[in-house]
């Protein structure tokens, strides 16, 4: 039996391992991850097919707006409609508004894009909890609470499995009492499927060389909160987006306000980490958002139900990794399918994850689902919006003008404008920066720990920190004269913090608050040092969003 080539964290090579053996093993029950294994036993009842999910319960760390575009459903499970997933509420309305600080204006036409009749509202984490029984009635094995900690490789480098990281491992690396080693779950084929930024496929990327050839992926961050609202208030079915205050033209981000059913509100902003202001704090513009009448009027008197925060992978076309390798292949948003235009990932995810299956199916083999992904649809809807997003780089009103241009030319461009990394965006601190044109908040919560709460996330305090600084050294010299210690503002769940410590050589450090983590990525995107690696904590930690 081959060794892994990576020695897994807080193990020896020494420890006796359990193995688990199937035909194909899935890295995240997301909605891709879902779909293919569904697709896969619907095609093939006779192959063994995993699903591996390091939340404590099926949906937990699913967040996304969303609104979902059905076809790709319709295809995976013709008679949904009759048996919906509990929350999924028709599309009734849209409307796009550009707003200022005390006003705003709704535009007489909706973008393309954002046409949003035929589809549905639904929550992405109540759907996932609704596909992975009929997974599981189809045959396929679901392990929530298996975290995969790494990739295992034979003696040629071919992925064959993952090891789940090991159970019961203190701070100092020592075993408690209740230590259990991982077991190694092994694969004729590994399909990862992790979501935007995901740990195991950022070292793939880079051991196969996975984007040479395409421009850098680059992310957004989203936050997310559902409210109970007064009755009367909800217009079950109404989607509404906006431009505009709190950002200045300068930094790419918008609104999304979802009316649900039994007097709920899905709201949330998304924020481009492309963005240069080192002070910029995404959490803190989104809570602006809120308090701006518009959205103030709707939400008081209400309640926080759930919160949460995600990375979007943007880059789109352009940015598309090669998505197959020996012994393994990428999905969903791992590979990056989101259409930023439109906002909307999961019909990428299932429309990709089915195709998946259906290559696998055939061969059993991750040999030729590069191109076999590249001639699919999926990749014809981002080519023809592949320039909207990097048009955002001149400014909003630029952007705005790109976008026009590219939507009516249905993407025929003969150029195709370049992605480039998020983390070297920022420019250096200024103290003549002029402060944003903020307002008194007066809607909960108060501050991110407040957020962290509506989260309910959770880790055993006693555990190895899951967030890796190369260099903290770096936070409290370098950074703090260059970029004021940025970590501190763009975490939504302030992890990061910098304190006096007069022990210290500096007179203070950088203290990590892993506890606080809602496993967003963004630290891992955004640091301008590229010095800070999220690594999976021990299986079932972190949120555990309720219908987000």
């Amino acid at each position: 039996m081959s060794e892994p080539t990576e020695q897994p964290r807080n193990a020896t090579p020494e420890i006796e391992r359990d193995v688990m053996e199937y035909d194909v093993v899935t890295v995240g029950a997301g909605p891709a991850g879902l779909s293919l294994a569904i697709r896969l036993k619907q095609l093939n009842p006779e192959l063994s097919v995993c699903v591996i999910e390091k939340s404590s319960t099926i949906g937990a760390h699913i967040l996304s707006g969303a609104v979902i575009e059905p076809g790709p459903l319709d295809a995976l499970l013709p008679g949904w409609r009759e048996s919906p997933p509990p929350i999924c509420v028709p599309v009734t309305d849209d409307e796009f508004w550009f707003l200022t600080k005390t006003g705003g204006y709704k535009s007489p036409i909706v973008p393309p894009g954002m046409h949003n009749k035929g589809n549905f509202i639904v929550s992405l984490g109540a759907m996932c909890a609704w596909l992975a029984p009929q997974a599981e009635a189809l045959g396929v094995e679901i392990y929530p609470g298996f975290a995969a900690a790494e990739t295992l490789h034979d003696d040629s480098g071919r992925v064959i499995g993952v090891r789940i990281g090991d159970m019961g491992v203190a701070r100092d690396g020592s075993h408690k009492p209740g230590y259990t080693a991982g077991i190694d779950i092994r694969a004729k084929v590994t399909v990862l499927a992790e979501g935007a930024r995901g740990h195991l496929t950022k070292r793939l990327v880079k051991r196969f060389d996975l984007d040479r050839g395409s421009d850098p992926q680059a992310y957004s961050i989203g936050i997310k909160e559902l409210w109970q609202v007064p009755a009367g208030r909800v217009c079950p079915g109404k989607v509404v987006h906006s431009l505009g205050w709190p950002l200045d033209t300068s930094t790419y981000g918008g609104s999304f306000l979802y009316h649900l059913d039994q007097d709920r509100i899905a709201l949330g902003y998304v924020s481009g980490l492309d963005y240069r202001d080192p002070e910029y704090k995404p959490w803190e513009a989104f809570q602006q958002w809120k308090n701006h009448p518009y959205v103030a009027s709707l939400l008081e008197g209400g309640n926080i139900v759930s919160a949460g925060a995600r990375a979007i992978a943007s880059g789109g076309w352009q940015s598309l990794p090669k998505v197959e390798m020996p012994g393994a292949l990428l999905i969903g948003d791992t590979a990056g399918l989101l259409n930023v235009p439109k906002i909307k990932g999961t019909h990428q995810a299932i429309r990709s994850g089915m195709l998946a299956a259906e290559h696998l199916a055939s061969s059993l083999s991750a040999e030729g689902f590069d191109a076999k992904l590249r001639a699919s649809d999926a990749m014809a809807e981002l080519r023809k919006v592949r320039n909207i997003k990097p048009g955002f780089k001149k400014g909003l009103w630029m952007g705005l003008l790109n976008a026009a241009w590219e939507t009516a030319t249905a993407g025929l461009s003969p150029w195709t404008l370049k992605v480039k990394a998020d983390w070297p965006s920022l420019r250096l601190v200024d103290a003549q920066e002029p402060k944003p044109d903020y307002v008194q908040r007066t809607l909960p919560p108060r501050d991110r720990l407040a957020g962290v709460y509506f989260a309910a996330t959770e880790h055993d305090e006693d555990q190895p920190v899951h967030l890796k600084v190369a260099d903290p050294d770096i936070c409290v010299t370098r950074c703090a004269e260059e970029y004021d210690n940025p970590c501190t503002r763009f975490c939504p769940a302030a992890v990061y913090e910098i304190v006096e410590d007069p022990a210290a050589e500096h007179g203070k450090r950088l203290q990590i608050n892993a506890a606080n983590c809602v496993h967003c990525k963004t630290c891992d995107i955004k640091d301008p040092y590229e010095i800070i690696t999220w690594v999976t904590p021990e299986g079932g930690s972190g949120p555990n969003y309720q219908n987000l």
